[in-house]
């Protein structure tokens, strides 16, 4: 066994952030770094100055201690949120182990949590008949609108926000003129050094075919209503707002914003009184029981695919995800759906 090298704890985790930088996307080293936080914290109130006092004993009580919400002064977490941040103590505490900061197996003394079946999988989607109403309204009353593109290459792609925020005017090619594509495309690229980095990296990189109705939509939008900027890297973003590109949280606000029924003049399903719902302003928007999120829209999109029988690779290589991981956060199919649309393979039955 090698001698420990004293460091603090803060000075470790910003070393394995570091690390990260190799390998991850920003918005992965981000969520890691967030899910250690609380660990931080920990150390601090319990005193532990330096990494190579932690203990097994300590990582007991760090459990005990997160599962009863300490941390971020909230009630006690949910079994799935206590398991995402211990997994992520544990990949810590091995990169802690290789730079000889804890010993090597104490990693091994963090257990996490076992999850019933589907428990730590989200059921929420955005189902194809709400996604087609929703287009359906925006293509009458705001045709080639921001709201109207965003939800439009979020559905026909079935891209993750990122991807969609990182699109450039020079990615789309709405002539399909391009040699290798047939017909207009959008062009998804991995551009980490310029701030937009692709979930999967070059392995994100990617051309995706659009229908001539979407090309002619994207075009309304870049003749006149996209915002002549570039962004502080000088490029050129397709989807745009006064200040040059979007931030993330506000095309998820533009979901939470335009999947609320009573946005585009739809009865409440949920009872409430519209005008002293808070759901109804902006900054509230996604406190709507019917709000959905991009992930909802992408899950939908997969679920769609599937109920079609479009093949497995295909829906793979267009959405850039493992089947693996498809099928358990993407694919809302029932159980029965399922089999049923297996028995039409199966004559004999």
């Amino acid at each position: 066994m090698s001698e420990l090298d004293p460091i603090t704890p803060v000075d470790a985790v910003e070393m394995f952030h570091s690390a990260m930088r190799d390998e991850h996307a920003e918005s992965t080293r981000r969520a890691e770094k967030h899910r250690l936080l609380a660990f931080l914290q920990f150390c601090d109130e319990h005193d532990i100055e330096d990494l190579n006092d932690l203990t097994g004993r300590h990582l007991y009580r760090y459990r005990t201690w997160r599962r009863e919400g300490h941390g971020d002064g909230r009630d006690p977490i949910k079994r799935v949120t206590l398991k995402s941040q211990l997994a992520s103590l544990r990949r810590f505490l091995r990169f802690a182990a290789d730079i000889d900061a804890v010993p090597a197996t104490l990693y091994e003394q963090v257990a996490l949590p076992r999850m019933s079946n589907g428990e730590d999988v989200s059921d929420s989607t955005l189902e194809a008949d709400r996604v087609l109403e929703i287009l359906d309204y925006l293509e009458h009353a705001q045709p080639g609108s921001r709201d109207h593109i965003v939800l439009l290459l979020l559905w026909k792609t079935g891209a993750r926000t990122g991807a969609i925020r990182g699109l450039d005017l020079r990615d789309v090619d709405l002539d399909g003129t391009h040699p290798r594509v047939n017909g207009p495309a959008i062009h998804f690229v991995h551009r980490p050094d310029t701030g937009t980095p692709l979930k999967n990296q070059e392995k994100g990189t990617r051309w995706n075919r659009i229908s001539e109705p979407t090309a002619q939509y994207i075009a309304d939008y870049i003749d006149y209503h996209r915002h002549d900027v570039t962004d502080e890297h000088g490029r050129q973003p397709l989807i745009t707002t006064e200040y040059g590109r979007p931030a993330a949280n506000t095309l998820r606000t533009t979901l939470y914003r335009v999947t609320r029924p009573c946005w585009r003049g739809e009865p409440c399903p949920h009872d409430r009184v519209v005008d002293e719902c808070e759901a109804t302003h902006l900054d509230h928007a996604s406190k709507c029981p019917s709000s959905r999120s991009p992930h909802d829209v992408r899950s939908g999109r997969v679920t769609y695919y599937r109920r079609e029988d479009v093949p497995r690779r295909v829906v793979k290589d267009r959405l850039n995800a493992s089947e693996d991981i498809l099928d358990r956060h993407y694919d809302r199919r029932s159980d029965r759906e399922q089999a049923e649309q297996r028995s039409e393979y199966l004559p004999d039955l």
